[in-house]
């Protein structure tokens, strides 16, 4: 078995039935197919039991208790994964159906490539085009280092779980630190995944990634939590050397003048728990608040004369 398509779910029955076909379809033979729900409270059951006994179906799975992540969800499937590549299909998405021809080539063509991505058409929920994302070639391979400097520091390229795959190894190589964030830990895992090898870009738009008020990502942003998660994958970067001293405190500057932007839409206990964890990136806060004020002159002076960073 070449690829495992794991298609972990949560309430997206008006979804599910598109997603799942899209994987089933696709032109690339060589795949299983593992569903997982997470207690859904919709009509997903039904929807998935309508694939029971699909030969590519190998597992149909139902929590008995919510996991309360989908990263953990990820874990669950990928311990019964039997293929050597492992695709997360979100259930809320879907793809052309030669999306895993096209980057299972472009995974296995190149010695030491761990990842690969295709680029996503991001649509809401009355099926309009928000954002496209691009690549600078139609092909490319990128030292996973380099990927992670250029492309995961100040957030993720691969902004949607379902437009990427990557080796089952890597999985059991790298820390699960990813299952203990409940929103970015998609981010965490990609950063963990490029630290072990090179990555494959495509240039394609093979992937649909869907925005609505059910997604996960929404809620982080709606709580604020995604800043505190966002923090604890800046200080990884800096543990394990993959940025320096100064660009973390950059970084975190960048998050908090963002913060600073949306504290009104944010409960004021939400709003002392997210400046808490600020002031803990810093040896003290008074350290963090007097870096922040200096990096506020300092952009408003930019701001005032014109100049660019």
């Amino acid at each position: 078995m070449k690829v495992s398509a794991i298609i972990p779910n949560y309430n997206h029955g008006g979804f599910l039935k598109q997603r799942i076909d899209s994987v089933l379809g696709q032109t690339y033979a060589d795949v299983e197919v593992i569903i997982l729900d997470d207690l859904s409270t919709d009509n997903s059951r039904e929807i998935i039991e309508q694939y029971r006994g699909n030969p590519k179906v190998t597992a149909i799975v139902y929590n008995e208790t919510n996991s309360g992540s989908p990263f953990k969800q990820w874990q669950k499937g990928m311990a019964l994964a039997k293929g050597e590549i492992i695709w997360m299909a979100e259930s809320d998405d879907w793809c052309e159906p030669n999306f895993l021809e096209v980057l299972v080539e472009g995974l296995t063509k190149t010695p030491g490539c761990v990842l690969a991505y295709a680029q996503t058409c991001c649509i809401d929920a009355n099926n309009r085009i928000r954002y496209i994302t691009k690549a600078t070639n139609l092909e490319e391979v990128v030292n996973g280092n380099n990927f992670i400097n250029w492309h995961l520091t100040k957030g993720t390229i691969i902004v949607n779980a379902s437009m990427a795959i990557f080796k089952k190894e890597v999985f059991e190589k790298m820390p699960h630190d990813f299952t203990q964030l409940k929103f970015s830990g998609d981010w965490l895992f990609w950063i963990e995944a490029a630290r072990l090898g090179n990555v494959f870009i495509s240039g394609r738009v093979l992937n649909f990634f869907r925005k609505h008020d059910k997604d996960v990502s929404g809620k982080a942003y709606a709580s604020g939590y995604n800043f505190i998660e966002n923090l604890t994958i800046l200080q990884y970067l800096k543990k394990y050397g993959l940025i320096t001293e100064g660009f973390f405190r950059q970084l975190v500057f960048i998050k908090y003048a963002k913060f600073r932007q949306q504290v009104k839409k944010y409960r004021p206990e939400a709003v002392q728990q997210i400046k808490n964890r600020f002031w803990g990136m810093f040896p003290s806060k008074l350290e963090a608040r007097k870096y922040f004020f200096l990096m506020q002159v300092k952009s408003s002076l930019k701001v005032s004369t014109g100049k660019k960073n």
